[in-house]
């Protein structure tokens, strides 16, 4: 791969793919994190781990040597997350329709 294209590559892992990943992480974790004596854990601690979660994305993009590793852990992480989120919605769906009948 040439220079300018793996300079590319890695602005676009950095900057907006680490945006795009951090916030599919936190709606994610709202549904693996417990909810706490409140019930609001949860919420509150995905929100306050965004700026962590963007900035380890954006600095193991900025750091490391193979594009590849960059773009498979930040792939897996949307991959995984997204899919949690998917799951929740398709389930909800699913349940009002039971209810419904």
């Amino acid at each position: 791969m040439s220079q300018p294209t793996q300079r590319w590559l890695r602005f676009l892992l950095a900057g907006p793919g680490a945006i795009v990943v951090a916030l599919v992480v936190m709606a994610g974790m709202a549904l693996w994190l417990p909810g706490g004596a409140a019930g609001i854990d949860n919420l509150v601690l995905p929100l306050v781990l965004v700026p962590l979660i963007w900035a380890a994305l954006f600095f193991h993009a900025c750091l490391d040597r193979k594009l590849a590793r960059v773009a498979i852990v930040a792939g897996g992480l949307l991959l995984v997350h997204g899919a949690l989120i998917a799951h929740k919605f398709l389930d909800h769906e699913t349940a009002g329709q039971e209810i419904r009948r």
